[in-house]
């Protein structure tokens, strides 16, 4: 590549030197050249100059205050966006120690004063030379590599995936057979009009064909997605066409039953040519940990009945329920009849005995599946009966008492009986729009406080009109 003949007008030149003749001479001299001129008294007005426009090249000065020339080239060699800019180091300084020093922090030359004109000049003009040229190459390396990126992209755009597929079946059928996962690909089937209507499988590996209960020569070859989707998810069959469409990956958990043999799979469908490719995984074992602790959070870890937080969420959707159909929802709260003296005298590990069996005991009173029994809270209990008016209530919360009593858990310490007995608040209301599920939750426990204050042991009826409860 052959250097340019002339002198680049658009080049400019910083000149750093805090003796102002010096500076005057040097613009002279470059002025006449036509080189565009800045000039800094020293280094810290030079770095403000740097960074206002990018010089081409930096004439500077060593001995000067504040910060000397070795300095401010250190910082210049330190920053990226600037560190490409040359330094020739213009000086009196004519020691060996002054000049290595010059070019170990990172100027590209030395010129001692006082100095010729013409080998100013053609230094100047070599390094200005050498910075085109770098510049040039740089152009050069950033085009070809644009070049080859585009390259890149028609290559991988007029990949024929199908045919390697085909090509490749000896080494791909060897990766499929050591797969622990169940793994198939399948080609887009389209109509005249170039819409997907099927896909037709184009390979399957054993553990794939023996998810699907099917053989491979029931597979391969076949074109029936479409009604195979159909038993399992229809809406699946729209979900792999958007696949091939977009090429956004499609990752599903789904469950599958043949037979007497029910499983849990989790799946990860890629676009692969006109069409894609599946891999399953059998995560049964997975799902199955996944909904027992799902159960779990919404157990109370004494009692095994419900706890609070299952207890919200199905008041919600009780309440929702019965307000779209008009129905009556009922609440029974509960609380056990001087159960701090209980702990007190018998110990808390009987205490926690105790617990259970009165959730025992609630729970085979209130019958139907649809209803849920909750610890509320420390010795509290409440059951949300759906579709029941307060007559309906009663009787259960009639039985459940019945239920407790039939216990004869022995409590020397209570007030009027010698076993643990209950007393109970039950609330009822038809939910519309402007009520909440507070309000349910309020006239129960008012009811129960009132129960508690006529001598516990009882059963007392609240009323929702009461609450002073309507936001929802």
């Amino acid at each position: 590549m052959n250097p340019p003949d002339e002198t680049d007008q658009s080049e400019n030149i910083l000149i750093v030197d805090d003796q102002a003749n010096n500076l005057r001479i040097l613009s002279e001299i470059l002025a006449k050249k036509g080189y565009k001129i800045r000039k800094a008294i020293n280094a810290n007005s030079a770095l403000k100059a740097v960074y206002s426009t990018l010089p081409d090249l930096i004439l500077l000065d060593i001995r000067m205050p504040e910060m000397d020339g070795y300095q401010f080239c250190e910082r210049i060699k330190a920053d990226a966006q600037t560190s490409e800019i040359p330094i020739i180091f213009l000086s009196a300084l004519d020691e060996v120690f002054s000049k290595v020093k010059a070019f170990q922090v990172g100027g590209v030359d030395y010129i001692t004063k006082p100095f010729q004109e013409a080998e100013l000049m053609a230094r100047i003009e070599n390094q200005l030379i050498i910075q085109r040229q770098k510049k040039q190459l740089q152009a050069e390396i950033k085009k070809r590599q644009e070049k080859e990126l585009e390259l890149q992209a028609e290559i991988e755009k007029r990949k024929e995936t199908e045919e390697i597929l085909y090509q490749s079946r000896a080494l791909i059928n060897s990766v499929l057979n050591s797969s622990m996962d169940g793994i198939a690909a399948l080609q887009s089937i389209r109509d005249q009009a170039g819409a997907i209507i099927d896909f037709r499988c184009l390979l399957v590996n054993p553990v794939m064909t023996r998810m699907l209960r099917y053989k491979k020569e029931k597979l391969i070859g076949k074109i029936m997605l479409k009604i195979f989707l159909q038993n399992l998810d229809a809406k699946l069959f729209n979900n792999f066409v958007e696949v091939v469409k977009t090429g956004k990956p499609l990752e599903k958990d789904f469950f599958y039953k043949k037979e007497n043999d029910e499983r849990w799979y989790h799946f990860i469908a890629l676009k692969l040519g006109d069409g894609f490719s599946i891999t399953v995984r059998d995560i049964t074992q997975r799902k199955l940990m996944e909904l027992e602790l799902q159960r779990l959070a919404r157990v109370d870890g004494l009692t095994g009945v419900a706890n609070r937080l299952c207890f919200d969420e199905t008041l919600a959707k009780e309440w929702q329920r019965c307000r779209r159909e008009q129905e009556p929802l009922s609440l029974i709260l509960c609380d056990v009849d001087y159960f701090k003296k209980y702990n007190d005298t018998y110990g808390h590990l009987k205490g926690d005995e105790c617990l259970i069996e009165i959730a025992k005991a609630i729970s085979r009173a209130v019958k139907r599946p649809t209803d849920l029994v909750a610890r509320y809270g420390g010795e509290e209990f409440v059951i949300i009966l759906g579709n029941t008016a307060t007559e309906g209530a009663i009787t259960v919360a009639k039985v459940i008492q019945e239920k407790v009593q039939q216990l004869k858990i022995p409590h020397q310490t209570a007030k009027d009986k010698n076993y643990i007995t209950l007393s109970i608040g039950v609330a009822s209301v038809i939910p519309y729009p402007k009520l909440s599920p507070k309000i349910l939750i309020a006239s129960a426990d008012r009811a129960l406080y009132e129960a508690k204050e006529q001598g516990r042991d009882c059963l007392i009826i609240g009323n929702c009109l009461l609450e002073n409860i309507t936001l929802q």
